[in-house]
């Protein structure tokens, strides 16, 4: 047995949480933030018998989109503010972050 830990954006949260229900994946939502823009985040915890960690990976990589988004950056701290210049930059968001961990036991109550 396995437990995916998928991190994606909130805007695909519903269509794969909705893609994976449809394969019978039962899945726990979690909202978290993101250390790099500070936004937030939806991590999903999926368990899967070890078969069936190819497919839910292809679903996960399906519907989980990249698209740009233009951030600003941070004013540097404690160096000469004078000379900087913020500047918006178009990075590339989205995906997912994907770990696959082994399951000694399960238990459910």
């Amino acid at each position: 047995m396995k437990l995916i830990i998928a991190v994606i954006q909130d805007k695909d949260s519903h269509r794969l949480i909705d893609a994976l229900s449809d394969k019978e994946y039962k899945t726990t939502k979690l909202s978290t933030t993101g250390g790099f823009l500070k936004e937030g985040n939806t991590t999903l915890m999926i368990g899967c018998e070890d078969e069936e960690v190819d497919q839910a990976l292809d679903i996960i990589k399906h519907k989980s989109s990249h698209r740009e988004q233009m951030v600003a950056p941070i004013s540097p701290m404690g160096g000469n503010a004078d000379s900087y210049i913020p500047r918006p930059i178009n990075i590339e968001v989205g995906g997912a972050t994907v770990f696959v961990l082994p399951v000694d036991s399960f238990f459910q109550f």
